[in-house]
């Protein structure tokens, strides 16, 4: 009986937790098109993005943005991340590695659980001749 109401407690602990972190998933598109999921926390929320570049490699980047401003159902956010991708040129291929930078904000829909956001996000390469500056990219997702 101890080792059922254990697990029944872990079960309803883990679910409670689980509730309480709020998830997103959708579409990222600006410079390319990217498969984003969203975990929130409690000051902010990591971002993972699968990205595909214009028939020339694809990327992953990951960013955890600091929510420092909150107007109701908007959130500006910035915050620091890496990327990590594969290229392929007409005139040269490879690997590329480097620092990133998000700044935006996120709308979040209150009758849907849909958020939209709209941000920038510049790369600075190691390996790849500096900055890429990737413009600004519009994001819709589904919340969970």
């Amino acid at each position: 009986m101890k080792k059922l109401l254990v697990l029944v407690l872990s079960v309803l602990a883990f679910a409670a937790v689980a509730s309480a972190q709020p998830r997103a998933l959708g579409i990222r598109a600006g410079y390319g098109g990217e498969i984003s999921y969203q975990h929130g926390g409690s000051a902010g929320f990591l971002e993972a993005d699968l990205g595909f570049w214009a028939n020339n490699g694809f990327y992953v980047t990951g960013v955890y943005d600091f929510i420092f401003a909150n107007a109701g159902i908007v959130n500006f956010y910035v915050g620091p991340g890496v990327q990590l991708g594969f290229y392929n040129h007409a005139d040269a291929s490879g690997f590329n590695a480097g620092l990133a930078g998000q700044l935006g904000m996120e709308f979040e829909i209150p009758s849907a659980p849909v958020n939209i956001s709209l941000d920038w996000r510049p790369v600075y390469y190691f390996n790849y001749g500096g900055f890429g500056w990737q413009g600004i990219a519009l994001g819709i997702r589904y919340r969970f």
